[in-house]
């Protein structure tokens, strides 16, 4: 009996040990890119919902995202998506599920509530697993791969419904970033225009 005791004692103490490690490398990880000041990356998707390319940047939940298709911002709350094929602006509160769609270092939001973390670690990254505790979460898993050495999250796969959608993300940099480029200016597109969603 005491043997037993020991081996689900021991399994429990592993899991917990293996979970809190999955927290503090995604911890770090958010931590290297909510700098202050912000940073920047260039980024490629793949997935059901289509294949683009662009650069993001980013200062704590705002984001600035630039594709050839799109250029969106976000300021915390509000989301302008200027469409450059019909010149047209859509203003928007989006949903958690809308913003990983389009901003693949939303995790850093999602992570701390209603999700499960495990660990694993291959060659120069760690990869964590999340999956969704709760059946209202629309992203009901997410592998996050992340740089051993400098924490910077290098890829990003999650599953919203049953499609799986992929970030890759390289040459992430801080860079001093104004809280104006998270934001919508009308003047810099005079003939668009504005549909507010909201």
């Amino acid at each position: 009996m005491k043997k037993i005791c020991f081996l689900i004692t021991t399994a429990l103490l592993c899991a917990t040990a293996s979970a809190q490690t999955a927290r503090t490398v995604l911890d770090k990880a958010a931590a290297a890119i909510t700098a202050k000041e912000g940073v920047k990356a260039n980024f490629r998707t793949s997935g059901s919902y289509g294949n683009t390319s662009g650069t993001i940047a980013i200062k704590g939940q705002k984001f600035h995202a630039t594709t050839p298709q799109a250029t969106i911002w976000f300021d915390g709350k509000t989301q302008w998506t200027y469409m450059k094929n019909n010149d047209e602006v859509n203003v928007s509160t989006p949903t958690e599920a809308q913003l990983q769609a389009i901003n693949p270092y939303n995790f850093i939001n999602l992570y701390k509530k209603g999700y499960e973390s495990t660990l694993n670690k291959t060659g120069k990254d760690y990869v964590v697993h999340l999956t969704a505790t709760s059946k209202e979460r629309k992203i009901k898993e997410l592998f996050i791969t992340i740089d051993k050495k400098t924490y910077h999250p290098t890829q990003v796969k999650l599953l919203q419904g049953k499609k799986w959608s992929i970030f890759d993300i390289s040459d992430l940099k801080k860079q001093r970033i104004p809280d104006s480029q998270f934001r919508f200016n009308a003047k810099d597109f005079p003939t668009a225009e504005v549909i507010d969603l909201r």
